[in-house]
């Protein structure tokens, strides 16, 4: 492996060049359920709002992520795409990139920690004046490596997702960040929508896959009950599990009691747990005292950000032996004869044996991705080395678009309805 240059003179490094036909196929199906995104390619392609600019992304290399991409492009910008996780990247949809598109990719899935580095350093070498990210690796490696060449010329960013925005906001604290983000993941038509629907169909699709497993009747844990959380919980409920949350934050643990859950901590559910999930995007959720107590059997796997929600190191020493027993299923037998059983190395479930989110939710996302950066374009010079939301009317716009496209309609207020709800004075 290593780079390449395609039939466009652009340098990519990906799987087989020759699966672009396929990949092609997979984008086009995925831009027919993106229309709020279509329409926003549609202007760029005319305004060209990114026009000259730079762009470092690290993102899921899937087929939606493409139409973000070819929107970014249509707007005027030159971009350098790599993944933000070793095993979510389609390679049918990287070769079409490189191949159709003519972006420079730099993906493979399955790549190691070797390889995955040396994508991030090529995607930053692209020398950007501004960022895309999805957990943050994109902008931290800038600051650790680049602080006194490349980090200089960044205008500004956006990150995608919870765990990338918690260690922007570490980085803000402590006064390091250098350029301003936009946090996309803090946009409603991003949480509310991609977070709780798109990560709680998306999870149990991975598990489905992976599995094969009937969910009814199931003690199903969903350890953390953030956005994500929420909606994995529903979803399996909704398929007959038996749901169980776990929690670390009072106010969450009483909401989703509220919500029709049992709340107990991992260390009592796990002796009756088939399935456990974590969705925290902290550290070692499920440790090695989970493990002692863990039912012989029980499914494992976690759909945070990285990797490091499950102690796989505990689970690699209390074990006898390990094997793969399915693609995506490793079993582990304990020193005690129990089995666990592991989700796609303990990666994020929906997009290592998935296909992630459906299109129609990552609509709205990558909106707030392509509409962040003509606002970074537009807004750089007033804004500070912060972590900023999107503004409101951006954010209303696209829920606003995505109705429209969907065909539906609803009600506004009238002049006198506006006047009541902005005067203090009694209604009476």
């Amino acid at each position: 492996m290593g780079n390449k240059k395609g039939k466009t003179g652009i340098k990519y490094d990906i799987r087989d060049i020759s699966l672009s036909g396929e990949g092609r196929l997979r984008i086009d199906w995925a831009d027919r359920q993106m229309p709020v995104l279509k329409a926003i390619r549609e202007r760029f392609s005319k305004e060209k709002p990114l026009e000259g600019k730079r762009m470092s992304c690290c993102l899921h290399v899937t087929a939606e992520t493409a139409n973000l991409v070819r929107t970014l492009k249509e707007g005027g910008a030159d971009i350098a795409l790599c993944a933000s996780n070793p095993l979510s990247t389609q390679d049918d949809v990287a070769a079409s990139l490189a191949e159709d598109y003519g972006i420079a990719v730099y993906a493979i899935k399955g790549e190691d920690r070797d390889t995955y580095y040396r994508h991030l350093i090529s995607a930053i070498e692209h020398k950007p004046d501004m960022t895309q990210d999805d957990g943050a690796d994109l902008v931290g490696l800038l600051h650790s490596r680049y602080e006194d060449t490349l980090l200089k010329n960044v205008l500004g960013g956006t990150e995608e997702t919870t765990t990338g925005v918690i260690r922007l906001k570490s980085m803000e604290r402590d006064k390091a960040l250098r350029f301003p983000v936009i946090a996309v993941n803090e946009s409603d038509t991003k949480h509310l929508f991609d977070n709780r629907y798109g990560t709680g169909q998306s999870t149990l699709d991975g598990l489905l896959r992976a599995t094969n497993v009937l969910l009814c009747g199931k003690n199903f844990v969903v350890c953390g009950y953030g956005w994500c959380g929420r909606g994995l919980a529903m979803r399996a409920k909704g398929m007959g599990a038996n749901v169980i949350v776990t929690e670390v934050d009072h106010i969450k643990a009483i909401e989703a009691l509220m919500d029709g859950f049992r709340v107990m901590k991992l260390e009592k559910a796990m002796p009756e747990a088939d399935i456990v999930i974590t969705v925290t995007g902290n550290l070692n959720v499920i440790d090695i005292k989970h493990f002692r107590k863990a039912k012989d059997g029980v499914i494992i796997a976690n759909s945070g950000h990285f990797n490091d929600e499950i102690c796989i190191g505990a689970l690699e020493k209390m074990s006898v032996s390990r094997k793969k027993v399915r693609e995506y299923v490793e079993e582990f037998t304990l020193e005690n004869g129990r089995k666990v059983y592991l989700l796609a190395e303990g990666r994020l479930l929906n997009l290592s044996s998935a296909e992630g989110h459906p299109a129609v939710v990552m609509d709205m996302s990558f909106a707030n991705q392509a509409l962040g950066a003509e606002y970074l374009v537009r807004n750089h010079k007033s804004l500070k080395n912060k972590v900023y939301v999107i503004p409101a009317d951006i954010d209303r716009e696209i829920a606003r678009l995505k109705l429209e496209t969907m065909g539906i309609e609803i009600d506004s207020l009238t002049k006198e309805q506006k006047v009541y709800l902005a005067s203090w004075k009694s209604g009476t």
